[in-house]
């Protein structure tokens, strides 16, 4: 055992990596928000519906309720106060004229690209660093630990 690996060894050592990123990521989104006007759970709506788009999974404000964990109210206002800020547009479904569907706009990617766009490039290049079954091994640990996390 090396110091780095703390007294719970390397396995739960890693595990507290993990989670001191993801706090950061936590503080970097809190700052992002205060920084535009917004509430971070408005931040975590916004990653949503660019995963989704990133996808080509469409999503209507149900869908992005259940996603964050919120009733229909609490949706409609996220979405009444993105749609304010000029960070989402809803539209009429072309298949299904019934369904709104919700996207995020230029300037919101531009705003988080500005923000969020050195310290995504900086993780980018250093996975660059790494072989093909290191980066395997990686992006194998974060599925799985996402999955550890969502029960999935």
């Amino acid at each position: 055992m090396t110091e780095e690996d703390g007294p719970d060894g390397p396995e739960m050592a890693t595990v507290h990596l993990l989670r001191r990123v993801s706090v950061e990521f936590g503080l970097r989104q809190a700052e992002f928000a205060a920084r535009h006007g917004m509430h971070p759970t408005d931040v975590r709506a916004l990653i949503c519906l660019l995963d989704a788009g990133r996808a080509g999974t469409p999503v209507t404000a149900g869908r992005l309720g259940a996603r964050l964990g919120l009733n229909s109210a609490g949706t409609t206002a996220l979405i009444d106060r993105l749609e304010r800020l000029g960070h989402v547009v809803r539209t009429r479904d072309a298949h299904d004229r019934r369904r709104v569907l919700l996207t995020v706009t230029a300037r919101a990617v531009d705003q988080g690209q500005e923000f969020f766009g050195p310290p995504l490039a900086r993780m980018a290049d250093l996975l660059r660093t790494l072989d093909d079954r290191e980066a395997a091994a990686v992006r194998r640990f974060l599925l799985e630990a996402h999955a550890a996390l969502t029960g999935t």
